[in-house]
């Protein structure tokens, strides 16, 4: 499928770990921008047909862009699939995300499908951002900290 991008990648961590950072604003906050942004969470109701509304701020240039979308599917620990839509209309259409994680042996398997990227978002700069964000999300689910 044109402008989709799949992601893979196993976590030293249990999988309901891995879904709470999905579905609290704050670990969002944390791991989702890519280096070189910070991420205002302004909504985040993670139920299916909840929706969330969040914003990236380049941190050298203060430039920033918005986007929100709507959870479809939400199965704890085990799958979330939500849409998201960029508020700038230069970047039309809506995102599915697809986030699907497994227990295995060592931890969990993610799986991320991301599909209808906007054509004015080169394929592989999202895929990019994304090994940033995956890069992030592990500093923040691996440590087990009693």
């Amino acid at each position: 499928m044109p402008n989709t991008i799949r992601l893979h990648r196993v976590f030293a961590a249990k999988p309901e770990k891995l879904y709470r950072a999905f579905v609290e604003a704050d670990a969002m906050a944390s791991w989702l921008p890519p280096y070189g942004f910070v991420c205002t969470v302004h909504e985040l109701e993670a139920k299916a047909g909840g929706t969330h509304r969040m914003s990236f701020r380049n941190f050298s240039t203060g430039e920033s862009h918005s986007f929100g979308g709507t959870y479809l599917e939400l199965v704890p620990g085990e799958r979330l699939v939500y849409t998201d839509r960029f508020d700038d209309p230069d970047l039309p259409g809506e995102m599915t995300v697809t986030v699907t994680l497994k227990a295995v042996s060592v931890g969990t398997e993610l799986h991320v499908e991301q599909q209808g990227i906007p054509d004015l978002i080169p394929v592989e700069a999202c895929h990019l951002g994304w090994q940033d964000s995956l890069q992030k999300l592990a500093l923040l689910v691996t440590p087990e900290i009693p």
